[in-house]
């Protein structure tokens, strides 16, 4: 809820309901998902977010809004998780089946951390994480950048060595699509795709044949850089590191 670029934005409303209750009836479809857990912060803003979780069932912890690392580290240790699934609150077109196929590489290899975004990557706004709490713990003992902290892996992804990373691959690269929502822009991007979507859920596959079909939606958020909160992380970095 406290987005500095698009405030508020959990409970803004796509197609009648917001938009974490989007993404929970997306991953709802998931076949390998089991406990469910909202993992936001303790911020007053935060407080609205709970009776959504309530009214359906899904358990909600509370943490640090700036260590997101340790927030994501002490929900895991309250709720004894050996092995978890990360996805971004502000990705309400995630795939359920990209996701399944993913805990499903894990689950079949002896990796770390398995993503789906590292190599021929699926479109922003797709990204799923899994890995087990072991290696959450090794990186919230090493992780000490902020961008570490606030990014929750990429202390994985920026040190390979130390891990042993398996990469859910794409058949083309999509990276140049995206479809979180950070600014209004993407808001209102995804609105359409609901709006000219009716099956439920939505899976990746039937928003590349509507963009396909009507590419002109793509001009909706063009100018919007999906990368601009970890740019700003890096600069964070920099800047500590020069007190």
């Amino acid at each position: 809820m406290g987005s500095t670029r698009l405030p508020g934005k959990m409970l803004m409303k796509i197609n009648g309901i917001t938009v974490i209750e989007c993404l929970l009836e997306q991953i709802s479809h998931s076949k390998l998902l089991t406990n469910k857990i909202i993992a936001t912060t303790t911020a007053i803003d935060d407080d609205k977010i709970i009776p959504i979780a309530k009214s359906l069932g899904i358990n909600v912890f509370r943490g640090s809004q700036t260590d997101v690392l340790d927030r994501y580290y002490q929900c895991a240790k309250q709720f004894s998780i050996k092995n978890m699934v990360r996805i971004s609150g502000d990705a309400p077109l995630i795939d359920p089946t990209i996701v399944d196929r993913t805990i499903d590489l894990y689950e079949k290899s002896e990796f770390d951390y398995v993503n789906n975004f590292s190599t021929n990557r699926f479109p922003i706004g797709t990204e799923v994480e899994v890995f087990s709490f072991s290696t959450l713990e090794k990186v919230w003992q090493n992780a000490v950048k902020p961008s570490e902290r606030e990014h929750v892996t990429s202390y994985i992804y920026t040190n390979p060595d130390e891990f042993s990373v398996g990469h859910l691959n794409n058949v083309s690269d999509l990276s140049n699509l995206h479809w979180t929502v950070d600014r209004k822009e993407d808001l209102e991007f995804v609105r359409a795709i609901y709006k000219n979507i009716n099956r439920k859920p939505i899976l990746l596959e039937d928003i590349l044949k509507l963009l396909d079909d009507q590419p002109s939606l793509l001009e909706i958020n063009k100018e919007i850089d999906p990368h601009e909160g970890y740019k700003k992380s890096l600069l964070d970095d920099l800047n500590s590191a020069n007190k």
